[in-house]
């Protein structure tokens, strides 16, 4: 018994840290995948850095200060939904925590509102990043 109270207190430990880092290369894979493929006749096209070739076929090392801009540009867009959500909730709830309704499904939730928004904000962030109908 209690050898499996003790694995139970290792997963319980580890399981939020490797789900993190999951969370993290899963964002990783999926832009690459984005830069490959034609979505509803529009497509993004990433540029060399003297922007005067596009990069065909995408490669994880072509993305890297992508992602990273990317990335930077999801915290802030999370953290500008949490604060909205929470103005929000004071000023229209009765709760006595201010994060007293926050959950991991919120913050996912917000994860993906902000992943939206940010494909919108990211050829504007990026230079070398371009949307183009096929």
């Amino acid at each position: 018994m209690e050898v499996f109270l003790a694995l139970k207190n290792v997963f319980i430990f580890w399981f939020p840290i490797s789900w993190s880092l999951a969370l993290l290369i899963a964002l990783f894979r999926s832009l690459k995948y984005l830069f490959n493929t034609k979505i509803s006749g529009y497509e993004f096209k990433l540029y060399s850095c003297d922007m005067k070739d596009t990069i065909e076929d995408v490669g994880y090392g072509d993305l890297l200060s992508v992602w990273r801009r990317w990335l930077m540009l999801m915290v802030w867009l999370v953290g500008s939904l949490m604060i909205v959500a929470l103005a929000f909730t004071h000023i229209f709830s009765s709760l006595d925590s201010l994060f007293s309704w926050f959950s991991i499904y919120w913050l996912y939730g917000f994860i993906l509102a902000s992943g939206y928004f940010s494909f919108i904000l990211m050829s504007q962030r990026c230079k070398r990043v371009r949307i183009v109908k096929c």
